[in-house]
């Protein structure tokens, strides 16, 4: 059977893809790690959940995670963060400068690149340090 939540991917396959399909990964990534790290922290109700999801995850609070992170980061990651943040998507929310959302899409490409190459020990690593950011506000 395949193991769909662990893929296996080389080096060359990763290289491959685009800043904004590793995003498109990441972004789900990240999401996971945001609710549950809300699940398991004690926010309890569905609204509640909902609602300091969304404030996290948005391109402006992603954009504060990467300066957060941003110092810690070698030299191949800051390359897909800067790739990342010099891809082009088609369309940028209403909710977003263009600014915030080529640096969310930079943090999304690079834990969608973390993620397909299995490195989950750094993905905690770096989210550990966002989530001291979460705890301020």
């Amino acid at each position: 059977m395949t193991d769909h939540l662990h893929p296996v991917l080389d080096d060359a396959a990763i290289a491959r893809m685009t800043s904004l399909a590793l995003a498109h990964v990441g972004d789900a990534v990240y999401e996971i790690l945001v609710r549950t790290h809300l699940a398991c922290g004690g926010t309890q109700t569905a609204k509640n959940l909902h609602s300091r999801t969304i404030q996290l995850v948005r391109a402006s609070a992603q954009a504060e995670a990467v300066k957060r992170i941003q110092p810690m980061l070698d030299e191949d990651e800051q390359t897909v963060l800067r790739h990342g943040r010099n891809a082009k998507p088609k369309s940028v929310p209403k909710s977003a400068s263009v600014a915030e959302y080529a640096y969310a899409t930079a943090l999304e490409a690079l834990f969608g690149w973390l993620y397909l190459k299995g490195r989950y020990e750094r993905i905690n690593e770096l989210f550990e340090v966002i989530c001291q950011g979460f705890d301020a506000k």
